[in-house]
């Protein structure tokens, strides 16, 4: 079973796949990305796509269970829904990796987001990566997801709505007008370097929810030349090392890349104007052993609520990745 609901409360789809409850325990001692253990996978692969065995989207959906209404209204669950295998390592995560092999994983991530595109009834790819077993990962092989939606997600559907706005009425991105305002605060970022710029901005519901953007107006990963992977690598390598280096213990965190939708020149014309290619990333720990739970008014009312200063978390989490480089750069010599 799976189908898409509409929602008449919220005007979004519920994603619904009944079959995911079927995913097996995994035996010990074996992973389904480790090629020696898995033998659908090439034994030398570096970066890796791999259809989900379980999809929450699929290009051959069947019809929904449950007909339509004039209130609720079903779809089919149509798109696609895919694997990345970061490395072949099964503990080699981006810390750890090398700029180019990260350059590996960008790569493959634009092929794949270009492939997907072509789909006309595709609307958004959604790149993403959920690592940590508090965010859900059951494997913790150094992996990440792509989802190919026959819509524009509510959340960044609100970003575009926003940003056309923001457009329309001051001539300028928003994300470029974020970026710039945290650049010259200068208290909230944490890491740049030629390309890119990280910052905890100051309205995040996430201590450390650090953003990436590209200093320069880009929509999507594909517009991205040799010079911004490189810098994208080093941004992923750095940021991610600094979460490990924070609490001195395995960090988990959400990391999704926002940008512009695609096949959707009539829903959100001229987006390419008015949004920007950025990175979220929703880290849930508070401190070392606390976490940032999602309570009732968050949840229930989407009335955020940060319990850490951003301005005190930036500058730890900028310690932490400078800790993290001057230790890389030691294991490099």
């Amino acid at each position: 079973m799976g189908e898409l609901r509409w929602n008449p409360l919220l005007k979004t789809w519920t994603m619904v796949s009944a079959s995911r409850q079927k995913r097996p325990n995994l035996p010990d001692n074996w992973c389904p990305f480790c090629p020696g253990d898995n033998k659908k996978l090439p034994p030398d692969y570096q970066v890796l796509k791999y259809d989900n065995d379980f999809p929450i989207l699929t290009p051959t959906p069947s019809k929904p269970d449950i007909a339509s209404s004039p209130l609720y209204k079903s779809a089919e669950n149509y798109g696609k829904a895919e694997v990345i295998l970061f490395s072949p390592n099964h503990t080699e995560t981006f810390d750890k990796m090398s700029v180019p092999h990260i350059i590996k994983v960008i790569n493959l991530w634009i092929d794949r987001f270009t492939e997907l595109s072509s789909d006309k009834r595709i609307k958004y790819v959604f790149i993403f990566e959920n690592h940590g077993e508090e965010v859900g990962a059951t494997i913790s092989h150094p992996h990440g997801q792509i989802y190919a939606f026959p819509y524009i997600p509510q959340k960044i559907d609100t970003e575009l709505q926003n940003s056309r706005e923001y457009f329309t009425e001051n001539n300028e991105c928003l994300i470029c007008a974020i970026t710039r305002e945290e650049t010259a605060f200068k208290k909230r970022v944490v890491y740049e370097n030629e390309n890119f710029i990280a910052y905890i901005p100051f309205f995040t519901d996430y201590p450390y929810g650090v953003f990436v953007s590209p200093k320069k107006h880009i929509g999507i990963i594909n517009g991205f030349d040799s010079n911004h992977k490189r810098d994208l690598a080093d941004m992923i390598k750095n940021i991610t090392g600094a979460f490990e280096t924070l609490f001195e213990k395995p960090f988990p965190y959400m990391m999704s890349f926002h940008q512009l939708p695609v096949n959707s020149e009539t829903i959100c014309p001229d987006a390419e104007k008015y949004y920007h290619f950025h990175i979220e990333f929703y880290p849930p720990l508070r401190s070392r052993d606390k976490i940032k739970f999602y309570a009732s008014s968050e949840m229930g009312a989407w009335a955020a609520a940060n319990p850490l200063c951003v301005e005190d978390t930036a500058i730890e989490l900028s310690k932490a990745l400078q800790k993290f480089k001057s230790k890389t750069e030691v294991s490099d010599d």
